[in-house]
């Protein structure tokens, strides 16, 4: 629909877009304009501004209380900030200033009309030719750098796949995935003993305080954020709800082995792999792992200690828990940056991947990783963390956001043999006597080779791509209950390559 009290002025253009195929209906007053998009649906309204009787805006507020969908784009003569404020302010697509010449207008119809069609029509050919590109890199030598670029291109394409909803691509996406995460684990398996030993690593969990946070405290105030269990794609869908508040730089880091909380957070914060800090505070580190997440504050304090940096009143340290802690928080913020440093851990991500295990009503609300990244992205807008993010931009001169991990969706069981006293983890085991499939998991015979804690003899093993742990007594048992379910710990793009972001309050 077309709306215009000179609508018959308009016969050139109306002719180009229906040579184009689009079917125009003039209308040459609002109030006629109200009256059919009461009886008719359109795909698109083009809207004179100035108007006799009803002028443009006032139309246009009754057409969004009728249809608050319909794309509307604001034919002017008026090239002004205060009105194009206030047409966008009443949600309007686009606008076009008179005169304008044939190509803009196709310009603007085609952009709202036809994009998502042009994009669906292109998506196969670009995927493909994407997918050529990336296993040409995996097929030539390739280091930790190129690993990333990967990763962040799969993982790019998955959410775009995932907004347009073309079921086949997604299959063959996560197959592709399935593919490169193979060859990803041979490449881990092969290499990550050599990044301890200090060879052309990458930035690794151990780095992050130190190259990330430190940097910024010798000028101002910095906020570390640690979302624990939190991926790539989660934070690409909250990192556009923060750009209003700040510049964001994203680089990324690789978690430490196992992937898992007790091993990835601990080592952020001592800036020491877990056999070293079993080795140097073997009061913080308890074999059996529970608690070990305790004394993460003591092992920020020892690490910027021994890093040199020199503060005038301690770190705060804070981990939320639930939305009252959340909340607590939250409603202190103006005397929480009273330090140079606060560090805040959030467990939601974690605590959300372990309950929906155990929760056959949130399997239903989230049955896949699409679904289960739309809730991150919704508990994160309304959560007391996005606004404890939003009043520390007025507090603070960088907000560091990470993760200590990721997790995967496990697809393949795979049988352990060993002793009793193995440890309980899906995805990474220790214990005596452990025998698995090679194929589907590392044995690792020499923990310090690896900088994990040497436990009188035993073992680890350490699943990769998809797989997780089940014992042969009750494989098939376990393998319904464990399929499909998010996993932690092992070797994986999704669960090591993590995003490090910078923010810089605007």
């Amino acid at each position: 629909m077309w709306i215009d009290d000179e609508v018959d002025l308009l016969r050139p253009h109306i002719l180009l877009l229906e040579e184009r195929g689009y079917a125009v209906t003039p209308v040459a007053s609002g109030e006629d304009a109200l009256a059919l998009l009461k009886e008719t649906n359109y795909d698109l309204v083009l809207l004179d501004e100035m108007m006799p009787g009803k002028d443009g805006l006032a139309t246009l507020s009754e057409i969004r209380e009728m249809d608050p969908h319909v794309p509307v784009v604001m034919v002017t003569k008026i090239d002004e900030d205060r009105f194009m404020r206030e047409a966008f302010g009443s949600r309007v697509e686009d606008y076009l200033v008179k005169p304008f010449n044939p190509n803009q207008l196709l310009s603007v119809c085609t952009r709202i009309l036809e994009q998502k069609r042009i994009v669906e029509e292109r998506l196969p050919r670009d995927y493909v030719r994407e997918l050529a590109s990336l296993r040409e890199l995996v097929n030539e030598p390739i280091d930790w750098r190129r690993w990333i670029e990967i990763y962040v291109k799969l993982t790019e394409w998955g959410l775009l796949l995932s907004a347009h909803r073309d079921v086949g691509l997604m299959a063959i996406h996560r197959d592709e995935m399935n593919t490169f995460e193979s060859t990803y684990a041979k490449y881990i398996e092969e290499r990550y003993a050599h990044w301890l030993a200090h060879e052309d690593r990458p930035e690794l969990s151990i780095d992050v305080i130190e190259r990330q946070v430190v940097p910024y405290l010798g000028s101002g105030k910095v906020l570390f954020v640690v979302l624990d269990c939190m991926r790539l794609d989660q934070w690409i869908v909250i990192e556009p709800l923060l750009t209003d508040y700040y510049d964001v730089k994203r680089e990324y880091c690789y978690s430490i082995l196992p992937t898992a909380t007790p091993y990835a957070r601990n080592a952020i914060f001592a800036g020491l792999y877990a056999s070293e800090i079993a080795e140097h505070y073997p009061q913080f580190w308890d074999s059996d792992e529970k608690g070990q997440n305790r004394y993460e504050p003591q092992l920020l304090t020892y690490n910027l200690e021994n890093l040199g940096v020199k503060m005038s009143h301690s770190p705060r340290y804070a981990k939320i828990l639930n939305a009252k802690s959340a909340d607590s928080l939250r409603t202190k913020l103006d005397s929480l940056f009273d330090t140079s440093l606060v560090c805040i851990v959030v467990n939601f991500m974690d605590i959300l991947t372990h309950f929906r295990s155990q929760s056959s009503m949130l399997q239903e609300i989230a049955p896949d990783e699409d679904a289960f990244r739309s809730l991150t992205e919704s508990w994160f807008s309304h959560s007391a963390v996005y606004e404890i993010l939003k009043g520390a931009a007025k507090h603070v001169d960088a907000v560091v956001v990470t993760s200590d991990h990721g997790f995967i969706v496990g697809r393949k069981g795979t049988p352990l043999y060993g002793g009793r006293n193995i440890s309980p983890n899906l995805r990474f085991k220790f214990g005596h006597n452990l025998k698995c499939d090679r194929r589907a998991a590392l044995l690792i015979r020499d923990p310090s080779r690896f900088k994990l804690p040497s436990l009188s003899g035993k073992l680890y093993v350490i699943a990769k791509e998809d797989y997780y742990f089940l014992y042969p007594p009750h494989f098939s048992e376990y393998d319904k209950r464990y399929k499909f379910m998010f996993h932690h710990g092992g070797i994986s793009m999704e669960e090591m390559i993590l995003p490090v972001v910078t923010l810089r309050p605007r």
